[in-house]
C-alpha cells in the first residue's frame, strides 16, 4: 500500500470512530429512532438521483438497507442513549467479527483456524467482564443492544460476501433510501406522535452531528472504504478496523470527557488482543515462521 492509501484507510477509521460521540451529541435533543431516520434521509438524498443503481439485485439492496440501516443503527442509537459508553460502544460493536466468522461457517461452510477459534474465546472473557462489571460506561442492557447490532452487522456481511464486486459506495447510497419510512414510522409509535415537532428547536450541534453522519461516515467513509477494497484484498483493508475502538474510546474522551475504570480498560484490552489475533493471527504466525527460517538459514552460513 501507497502512504496515500494507507492514510485513506485511516481517515475512514478515524471518521467511523468519531462517530460514536456524534451520534451522543445528537442523542442530547433528538430521540433515537428519529435521528437514525434523518440520518439516512440526508445520506440518499440527493445523491441517490446521480449515483446509478448497483449491478445487484432489489432484494440485496432492501436486505443492506434493513440490516444495516433499520436494525442495526436502531440499535446501536438505542444502545447510546443512556446504556453504553461512545468508547465502549465502539469496542463492543466489533463483536461483529465474530459473527461473521461463525456465520460464515456455519452458512457458507467457511473453515475457522485455529487462531480465530482462539481469539474469539480471550474477545468472549472481555465481553464477559464489561456484562458483571457494569461501572457506568455499559449496562446490561446495553451490551445486548449492541450484540444484537453486531449479529445484524454480521448478517449483513454475509449478503455482501454473496455480492462481492458490486461497487459498495453505489450499494450503500441505495440501501439509504430504505432506513427512514420504517424508522420514521417507529419513531411515531414509540418516541413521539409528531417527531418534526422536535426538529424547530434542535441546535446546530445537531444539524452539524446528522450532517457529519450522513456525509461524512456514510457515503465519503464508504466510498473511500469501497475504493479500498477494490484495490486490495480485504485481508488487507480489513484489519484496519481495530483501530477503531482505540479512536472511538480517545475521541470519546476528548469530545465528551468519558472515562474508563481501570478494570473497564483491563476489560477491552482483553478484547483488544483477542480481535487482533482474531484477524491478524494467520499472517502474524507465517511471519514468524519466515523470519525464523530467515534466521536459521543465516546461520547455516
Amino acid at each position: 500500500m501507497k502512504t496515500k492509501d494507507i492514510a485513506l484507510a485511516i481517515l475512514v477509521v478515524a471518521i467511523w470512530g468519531v462517530s460514536f460521540s456524534v451520534i451522543k451529541v445528537g442523542l442530547q435533543e433528538l430521540p433515537p429512532l428519529l435521528l437514525s431516520a434523518l440520518r439516512f434521509l440526508i445520506a440518499a438524498n440527493p445523491a441517490v438521483f446521480f449515483i446509478p443503481f448497483p449491478k445487484t439485485t432489489v432484494v440485496t439492496v432492501v436486505m443492506i438497507g434493513l440490516l444495516l440501516g433499520v436494525i442495526k443503527f436502531s440499535l446501536l442509537f438505542l444502545a447510546l442513549n443512556g446504556y453504553v459508553s461512545a468508547g465502549i460502544a465502539s469496542l463492543l460493536l466489533q463483536l461483529q467479527v465474530f459473527f461473521t466468522i461463525v456465520l460464515s461457517a456455519v452458512l457458507l461452510k467457511e473453515s475457522v483456524s485455529r487462531f480465530q477459534l482462539t481469539g474469539m474465546l480471550i474477545s468472549l472473557i472481555g465481553f464477559g467482564f464489561f456484562i458483571f462489571l457494569q461501572q457506568g460506561s455499559v449496562t446490561t442492557t446495553g451490551v445486548i443492544l449492541i450484540s444484537l447490532a453486531a449479529l445484524a452487522w454480521a448478517l449483513s456481511n454475509l449478503v455482501m460476501k454473496k455480492n462481492a464486486g458490486v461497487n459498495v459506495f453505489h450499494l450503500m447510497v441505495w440501501a439509504c433510501l430504505i432506513p427512514p419510512l420504517p424508522l420514521m414510522l417507529l419513531s411515531v409509535l414509540f418516541e413521539s406522535p409528531q417527531p418534526w415537532h422536535l426538529l424547530t428547536d434542535v441546535s446546530l450541534k445537531v444539524w452539524f452531528s446528522l450532517l457529519f453522519l450522513a456525509f461524512a461516515a456514510t457515503l465519503l467513509a464508504y466510498a473511500l472504504w469501497g475504493y479500498l477494497l477494490a484495490r486490495f484484498t480485504a485481508a488487507t483493508i480489513t484489519p484496519f478496523a481495530l483501530l477503531i475502538p482505540i479512536v472511538g474510546i480517545s475521541t470519546s474522551a476528548v469530545i465528551l470527557g468519558e472515562r474508563l475504570h481501570l478494570l473497564e480498560i483491563l476489560s477491552a484490552l482483553i478484547v483488544m488482543a483477542g480481535l487482533v489475533l482474531c484477524v491478524l493471527g494467520e499472517r502474524l504466525h507465517i511471519m514468524q515462521k519466515w523470519q525464523t527460517g530467515s534466521s536459521h538459514s543465516r546461520q547455516s552460513q
